[in-house]
């Protein structure tokens, strides 16, 4: 009985004009400009972003740094805006900064593979090792770069696969940005055998590289003698090309160079093996044949 009487008195000290008003005064008005703080503070925030994007899209910066710092600066707007809405309905700030400190760091401690990863993300936006577009090799793979993320890093390979990269693998290990450079080099190794005219395989390759107008004349092209291997003579091309020629200009100039020595009759070696088999009897040893590779497995079988 005791507690029917309680509920319904408190029912009743609800429906009392006075004790509405008093809500409202307390919770209803400091609720009310918290969530509009919430609402302006947001468009002002995404309002502030779009200025910062511009800005920095007007500096002709890449858009992936762009995005990035973008995104960040809404991120620290709304924290701030959060923080003021929470303190207008009486939240202790202080308080709950101290907390989400404390849970900030075991988080920390829990995911420090992922803010291994944001810091190196932060670390390529400021050093810029690559850009947008670029042809990398990094992080074990290689691919052109697409999208620097908070925690990792996007590729897409010459065959069409998406590749997504820790940004802490990347930072960890070697960068090598083949688009970084306006030009690059095109080393071709070609063997010819010794008994060929080293001058006239010199004049079909300076041909093909003079007949090439993707090849540059400045810096002038090398052709020369690399080494005197076992069983031919290496001659090495060192073309200068625009690096988007690169693979172009390499795949051509292999399959002309082939044509043309077939053409003028100069051969390319291969390897060759010489196999001895000899006879034993009664204890004496004699070769039989210096034999080819088929000889060499028909006397083979035959003296199995």
């Amino acid at each position: 009985t005791n507690v029917a009487e309680q509920t319904a008195q408190q029912a009743k000290d609800l429906m009392d004009p006075d004790k509405i008003q008093g809500l409202v005064q307390d919770y209803g008005m400091p609720l009310l400009f918290a969530v509009i703080i919430l609402i302006v503070g947001a468009w002002v925030a995404k309002i502030i972003k779009g200025i910062v994007s511009r800005l920095l899209t007007k500096r002709s910066m890449d858009p992936i740094i762009v995005g990035f710092l973008a995104n960040l600066t809404y991120v620290m707007l709304m924290v701030f805006v959060v923080l003021a809405a929470l303190n207008r309905v009486g939240v202790q700030t202080t308080s709950f900064v101290a907390i989400i400190g404390a849970a900030g760091l075991a988080i920390g401690l829990a995911l420090q593979g992922s803010l291994a990863n944001f810091a190196a993300g932060f670390l390529m936006i400021i050093f810029r090792p690559f850009k947008k577009g670029d042809y990398v090799e990094a992080g074990g793979t290689a691919g052109v770069v697409d999208e620097i993320q908070v925690f990792t890093t996007i590729l897409n390979t010459p065959d069409n696969r998406r590749v997504i990269v820790p940004n802490s693998k990347i930072m960890g290990d070697n960068i090598t940005n083949y688009s970084a450079k306006e030009t690059r080099r095109v080393d071709l190794l070609f063997g010819v055998s010794y008994s060929d005219d080293i001058d006239k395989v010199r004049r079909i390759l300076q041909n093909i590289v003079d007949s090439d107008p993707r090849i540059l004349k400045d810096p002038e092209s090398m052709i020369i003698v690399k080494e005197l291997a076992e069983s031919r003579v290496n001659l090495e091309v060192r073309a200068w090309v625009k690096t988007g020629d690169y693979w172009g200009v390499y795949f051509d100039t292999l399959e002309k160079a082939k044509r043309k020595f077939d053409a003028a009759g100069v051969s390319i070696p291969f390897p060759q093996r010489g196999i001895h088999v000899y006879e034993h009897r009664q204890g004496q040893t004699r070769p039989r044949a210096a034999l080819g590779t088929e000889e060499a497995e028909t006397g083979l079988a035959e003296s199995m």
